[in-house]
């Protein structure tokens, strides 16, 4: 923990100083769709993607995410979504970032919102227009390289809103 910032206030492992907002709105979440990429080399063990991470001090087992202190302690509120069914864990082919426009429509597009009806049931979304997500399954959308990657304004305010951070947004004008 000493040599990462970022990690450990997000998943709240700072025992003194537990975000009880982050933790309320994590766990209001409708649905969790968490995707593990079956050749993952960032992650390390890919099996972080689903909470998944070694026991202290050691590099094996993996456990998976209902054996780790942030699931058991329910740090960030993901016991409760899984609790309550609203954890989707997914497998993927694919390196990091890396998933097909199939994958996309089986187990991303369901959960945006705007593809569920009035009555809370689903959409038909093979049905639907998405001109976004091409037919061919090798069409694979990859958010290249990390740190060069400029995530969306609306993204960065939401996680930062999310952990309580301030954003210096560029001003417009002259």
């Amino acid at each position: 923990m000493k040599s990462c910032r970022f990690l450990p206030q997000l998943n709240n492992e700072i025992p003194n100083h537990r975000n009880s907002t982050y933790k309320k709105r994590f766990s209001s979440l409708e649905n969790l769709v968490l995707i593990m990429f079956e050749h993952d080399t960032v992650l390390i063990p890919k099996e972080t993607s689903w909470f998944g991470y070694y026991p202290d001090g050691a590099f094996e087992p993996i456990l998976p995410a209902q054996q780790t202190q942030l699931y058991i302690e329910d740090w960030i509120g993901l016991k409760t979504l899984d609790d309550a069914g609203k954890v989707k864990y997914v497998k993927v082919a694919g390196n990091h970032l890396q998933i097909s426009s199939s994958d996309m429509r089986k187990h991303v597009v369901p959960y945006l919102a705007g593809n569920a009806s009035a009555d809370g049931s689903s959409v038909d979304v093979e049905s639907m227009a998405l001109p976004d997500l091409q037919d061919d399954a090798s069409s694979i959308f990859t958010f290249e390289g990390s740190s060069s990657y400029k995530w969306p304004a609306t993204i960065k305010s939401f996680f930062a809103e999310l952990l309580g951070l301030a954003i210096d947004e560029p001003s417009i004008g002259p």
